[in-house]
């Protein structure tokens, strides 16, 4: 690994550690209200411009830009006197939209998520055992986000804003490394050395299914 890596790696983690203790913060109610309210808005409004993005006529490019910013400047006063609901549908969208990108390659003949990656990874056919094994993973992850995001809503709903803060915001990132410990232990129990994928190959398989679910999005 070159020093640009390590540095650029460093800076991300970093990165995260800031949001994370924003977020916290924000989702609290302290500190500066707009303050917590941009850096709640950001990621929202960064998604809904890339979205806008992929369209192709400039036109409706740039008035959806400038629907964008208009409806944040309308909402900006209700926006920084609810930063916690922000950060929530936040947590909740996210883990909705991964349960659903994970749960709805279970549905039909095809295969499920994760065996679509093992099959970029391995050049040969895979198992039996090993499809059977790929597509237990992926119904793990789908009842993982569900789950999550069931939690995370009683928690906003019924337990103290600082209690939900250190689940949703705090949390979160700790409980998808367990996750991931859990499923590296148990493929090292349920199958052979050969057909074990590394931590960098299962990245860049995912990487490469994302990257061809945007490109057939882009083209319908």
């Amino acid at each position: 690994m070159t020093t640009l890596s390590v540095l650029r790696n460093l800076g991300l983690l970093l990165l995260m550690a800031a949001w994370v203790v924003a977020a916290h913060v924000g989702s609290t109610g302290w500190g500066n209200a707009d303050f917590n309210a941009v850096v709640a808005v950001l990621p929202i409004a960064v998604a809904a411009l890339m979205a806008v993005w992929r369209w192709p006529q400039w036109p409706v490019r740039v008035a959806s830009l400038l629907g964008v910013l208009a409806l944040v400047a309308w909402l900006w006063p209700q926006l920084r006197h609810n930063v916690p609901l922000l950060y929530y549908l936040q947590h909740l969208g996210i883990h909705v939209a991964l349960g659903v990108f994970f749960g709805k390659s279970l549905l039909g003949p095809g295969d499920a998520l994760i065996t679509r990656m093992a099959r970029r990874i391995f050049a040969h056919e895979l198992s039996e055992r090993k499809v059977r094994y790929t597509r237990n993973v992926t119904l793990a992850w789908t009842v993982f986000f569900f789950v999550n995001a069931l939690i995370s809503t009683a928690l906003f709903i019924w337990a103290p804003a600082a209690v939900w803060s250190v689940h949703a915001n705090v949390l979160t990132g700790p409980l998808i490394g367990a996750m991931f410990l859990v499923e590296h232990v148990w493929r090292l129990c349920v199958l052979p050395p050969h057909e074990r994928p590394g931590l960098a190959d299962i990245v860049r398989a995912y990487r490469r299914e994302s990257a061809a679910r945007s490109a057939g999005s882009t083209q319908r």
